[in-house]
């Protein structure tokens, strides 16, 4: 029987079950998306960085939001590719695993918060444009983001203590490529069903609670932009907001199926799909979205790359 009153009980990592050939193909795909992943988003916060025009809440805010993806897939996919090249399942202890689950958990919930704090930015930036720079100012962006990191790494404590404070009894094999709290459930011999609940209901008041004020900033937006009489100052107004309402829907609805559910103990492959969905699929896009059909970043990395050339040239 699995007890986890030691840091020295091992899980093993379930991952990708099939043939090397087939692990070979994941392992060559995933490592292409998370290496695009990193760069693209090492590119934004750079730019943001060394460029004053980028300078601005916008950009500050995206500059946060790219290191969080960075640091919130690094927490779970370089431990799922290494595990691709494995032959057998991958053991992982239960320190490895509390670290693990709980990083990534703060992580994306500091994401969604800073979702909220650029959907605010863009309803100032489109509706009160003239109080721009008086209400976006440095000290309140600054407070924003500090506020976003301190909360989600506080609000995932009890979480993370209420599941691995569980007795683990019926296996130590997660069906997953990362310590899932659902699996974990899924080994405990306790009866989870009202931790499961109130976990649940955390998360709905977390999502929610951030997908309110970004709904509520676009419909404000959207009737303000209704009502600019010319078709180009319309589409440059929403321009400014298509990047960002593009991650938040693509972001939103992905983890809307894979963490605000009220079983936790979900179908393993379910949660595969959602979950590199999340930690993938989403974080090889957005760099590539707030960047392509951003003009004034476009030019910015333009600029860039013609200042190295002339550089390496000389």
């Amino acid at each position: 029987m699995l007890k986890n009153y030691s840091s020295n009980i091992e899980f093993y990592l379930l991952g990708f079950p099939g043939s090397k050939e087939l692990r070979n193909i994941l392992f060559a795909t995933f490592f292409f998306f998370y290496s695009v992943s990193l760069i693209g988003n090492m590119v934004i916060i750079f730019m943001v960085c060394i460029d004053k025009r980028l300078q601005t809440p916008m950009y500050f805010f995206l500059g946060h939001l790219s290191l969080l993806e960075m640091l919130t897939t690094s927490v779970t996919v370089p431990l799922m590719l290494w595990g691709l090249l494995l032959p057998g399942m991958q053991a992982i202890s239960l320190t490895a695993c509390c670290v693990q689950l709980y990083l990534y958990l703060s992580l994306g919930m500091s994401e969604f918060i800073l979702f909220a704090a650029m959907a605010v930015d863009r309803y100032v930036a489109v509706c009160n444009p003239l109080r721009y720079n008086v209400i976006m100012n440095s000290h309140t962006c600054l407070w924003v983001v500090i506020v976003s990191w301190v909360f989600g790494f506080l609000f995932e404590i009890w979480p993370i203590y209420a599941t691995f404070h569980l007795t683990f009894c019926k296996s130590n094999v997660l069906d997953h490529f990362y310590c899932d709290r659902g699996q974990l459930f899924k080994l405990s011999c306790d009866n989870s069903l009202f931790t499961e609940f109130i976990l649940f209901l955390m998360a709905i008041f977390v999502l929610f609670g951030s997908l309110i004020p970004t709904i509520v900033s676009y419909l404000y937006i959207i009737s303000t932009i209704l009502k600019i009489p010319s078709g180009s100052g319309r589409w440059k107004a929403f321009s400014t907001c298509a990047s960002h309402f593009t991650c938040v829907v693509i972001g939103y609805s992905s983890c809307l199926f894979l963490f605000v559910k009220p079983k936790q103990t979900q179908a393993a492959e379910y949660n595969r799909v959602a979950s590199l969905m999340v930690l993938v699929v989403n974080p090889f896009l957005n760099p590539f979205i707030f960047t392509l059909r951003n003009d004034k970043f476009t030019e910015v990395f333009r600029d860039a790359m013609k200042s190295c050339y002339q550089l390496l040239k000389a």
